[in-house]
């Protein structure tokens, strides 16, 4: 993508970032509520994550989690009218909840966009101060099949590389400009969402399956790269989970039901299962656990033929 000359500065879909009182350490107020911190979550208080692909799923969900645990969140998402109430509602969710949040309507593709972002994030955070965990979790691609009958279905050279661009790539572009804008510190955690079809073959799913092995490769190079900057970088592979995004994969019926059906834990992921996982592993300070593919499925991976 071509960066325009004169970018215009990322829109703020939600206003800028709230600025709730914080309880005493080890509580905070929720609805005129005093209720402990979570032990595992407790040195996540006050920190801020940053997640791309914020207003519906897996990002939504995660936006709404990090706050339960006492965390802010920036978030980067790209809606129109029509879904634009999806940021609104999580933002509003985050601050009924005591967090601060911000929330930015833009292209998280978009190479000029991204470091306008990254510029007012430093400014938010301050010189010295950092984000403690990344999500990225953008999920906006084709679904397309390669040779099928007719050649004006399959899937054009333009949309294999928007797909591997936006779904893949710029997980590498988000951390190298957040890593030299000091974003990124020892401590900081990068996780980025992957899926079953990174080795699986589903219908129309190749170029997203291809982005999402592309992605995991990445992730093997970053957390390579950064192990000795005591950064962690490690991909998700969440189970079938019924998200915006499943819903646009043609068969997506039949893979809720078989997930349901083969999962061992008798039912589908949610997306609070794998934020849940992002907190346990982003609440310690150790970068030892890195360059992996975390399945968060309660093992429906492995009863899958």
């Amino acid at each position: 993508m071509t960066p325009p000359a004169h970018p215009e500065k990322p829109r703020s879909a939600v206003g800028a970032a709230s600025r709730r009182t914080r309880s005493p350490r080890g509580s905070r107020r929720v609805s005129g509520a005093t209720t402990p911190r979570d032990a595992v979550t407790n040195d996540l208080a006050g920190h801020w994550a940053l997640i791309l692909g914020a207003s519906s799923g897996h990002g939504a969900g995660a936006a709404i989690e990090f706050a339960r645990a006492g965390m802010n969140v920036f978030g980067v998402h790209l809606d129109l009218r029509a879904t634009l109430p999806n940021a609104r509602r999580v933002v509003n969710e985050i601050r009924e909840l005591g967090g601060r949040a911000e929330f930015f309507n833009a292209n998280a593709a978009d190479p000029a966009k991204r470091r306008l972002i990254v510029e007012q994030v430093r400014s938010r955070l301050g010189q010295g101060a950092h984000l403690r965990l990344l999500m990225h979790s953008l999920a906006f691609g084709t679904l397309r099949p390669y040779v099928p009958e007719e050649r004006g279905q399959a899937v054009t050279q333009k949309q294999v590389e928007m797909t591997l661009d936006v779904m893949a790539h710029s997980l590498v572009y988000w951390v190298q400009d957040l890593l030299y804008a000091g974003l990124l510190a020892p401590g900081s955690k990068v996780f980025a969402m992957t899926s079953a079809g990174s080795h699986r073959v589903f219908p129309a799913y190749g170029p997203t399956g291809a982005a999402k092995a592309a992605l995991e490769y990445h992730v093997k190079q970053l957390a390579v790269e950064l192990s000795s900057r005591g950064i962690a970088v490690n991909a998700i592979q969440a189970g079938v989970t019924d998200t915006p995004a499943l819903r646009k994969i043609p068969g997506h019926e039949q893979m809720l039901q078989v997930g349901l059906e083969r999962n061992p834990g008798g039912r589908i992921t949610t997306p609070k299962d794998v934020a849940r996982t992002m907190l346990v592993l982003a609440g310690s300070d150790s970068a030892w656990l890195t360059g992996n593919t975390i399945k968060v499925d309660g093992g429906e991976d492995l009863t899958m033929l």
